[in-house]
């Protein structure tokens, strides 16, 4: 008989971390179910479910006969997400609180409460992705590991694992990595999870779920009223209650306009949100982005682009949308910029500009600066 491998799974109550730990019970492991608590459901008035996503973990964990634990990193998820994320809006960029608590809370907190505290050889989550590692390679932890997409492009969720660590890649297993949704939901069915089956996808923000982002976000930052300015002529065309409330490319709700006006950059000095009407205005496109300090998940450059300085890529900066090619350059102090083949509509200052070459996910970097707009490029071009 075998040493017998301990893995903790991530269970959120939800199909995909259900049958990851199904799986991981059937190769063999001695697996143990843990539920995070991340949100504090009594600091606000928002409706919370972590509550039923602990009882529909535990449910889970019962019917596999697996041990089942409960951990609160509402505290670390306050200090080390959920106030980064009022910080970056009230600079006027619009972060991704998904990336950031993989990084910070399940592939770190978590990750170190399993190994440390319950003594796994590795853990497993019910993440959309692959690893260059067989699932007996996590426990020799020698070689440094690539991520790459899972076999469901459409659920792929790399880019939202481009920041975490090496260390963290090296000790996780993905046990869906090779699986499509529709298959995970015929394996749950078949194994009698119907009560997590039913449940809709989690949306909105990590942990936090559906709501309306306007007033969540003003339960926590100060009203700024300012103005909305069309970006054409300067005319002031209505007022807002913060730049924070609005993203670049939503469309901006000005009362008693007619016109669809869209948001397309903004002024945290003044206050002033510029909007420009349709949605495919030239002011909301532009081809180059500069991040903050990349995040290489592998190597740390490439040897290719510390060798040339460039890169050819491709680039993503919201979760589905669909890759494009692009052209990386690197600065001597880490940060890069990134230009893209054709121009994408509402970069946006605070997401993750992540890149992947074939199927792997080489890592992120926030967005810190955008180059020209088009529309600028196009007055430039008619003085």
């Amino acid at each position: 008989m075998g040493l017998v491998r301990h893995v903790v799974c991530a269970m959120s109550g939800g199909v995909d971390s259900s049958v990851a730990a199904l799986l991981l019970k059937r190769r063999g492991y001695s697996v143990t179910g843990v539920f995070m608590k991340n949100w504090d459901s009594l600091d606000e008035s928002g409706v919370c479910s972590a509550e039923k996503d602990c009882a529909d973990a535990y449910r889970v964990c019962q019917s596999l006969d697996i041990p089942f634990h409960q951990v609160s990193y509402v505290k670390e998820y306050w200090h080390e997400v959920f106030s980064n994320l009022l910080k970056e809006y009230e600079k006027g960029r619009t972060p991704n609180p998904d990336i950031l608590c993989n990084k910070h809370i399940k592939f770190n907190h978590f990750q170190k409460y399993a190994i440390n505290t319950l003594g796994a050889d590795a853990m497993a989550t019910g993440h959309y992705a692959r690893t260059s590692q067989e699932d007996e390679e996590v426990f020799q932890n020698r070689k440094s590991v690539r991520l790459y997409k899972g076999a469901d492009l459409l659920k792929d969720q790399t880019f939202f694992l481009s920041q975490i660590s090496q260390d963290a890649l090296r000790q996780t297993m993905f046990p869906l990595a090779g699986l499509t949704k529709e298959f995970v939901k015929k394996i749950a069915a078949e194994a009698g999870f119907d009560h997590v089956l039913k449940k809709k996808e989690s949306m909105g923000i990590c942990f936090i779920g559906e709501r309306n982002f306007e007033n969540f976000i003003l339960e926590y930052l100060e009203p700024k009223p300012g103005n909305f300015v069309c970006i054409e002529d300067g005319t002031v065309l209505g007022t807002h209650k913060g730049w924070f409330t609005l993203t670049l490319g939503q469309r901006a709700r000005i009362g008693g306009q007619k016109e669809a006006m869209f948001v397309v950059d903004k002024d945290v000095v003044t206050g002033d949100v510029f909007v420009a009407p349709t949605t495919n205005h030239p002011s909301l496109f532009r081809d180059t982005v500069r991040t903050d300090r990349f995040h290489w998940l592998t190597v740390d450059p490439p040897p290719e682009l510390v060798r040339t300085q460039m890169m050819e890529c491709h680039f993503r900066f919201i979760h589905q949308m669909p890759l494009i090619p692009c052209t990386v350059t690197l600065n001597m102090d880490g940060t890069v910029w990134i230009s893209v083949s054709q121009p994408v509509r509402a970069l946006t200052p605070g997401q993750f500009a992540v890149l992947y070459k074939g199927d792997e996910c080489l890592g992120s970097g926030k967005i810190i600066q955008l180059g020209p707009s088009e529309y600028t490029l196009q007055k430039v071009t008619s003085n």
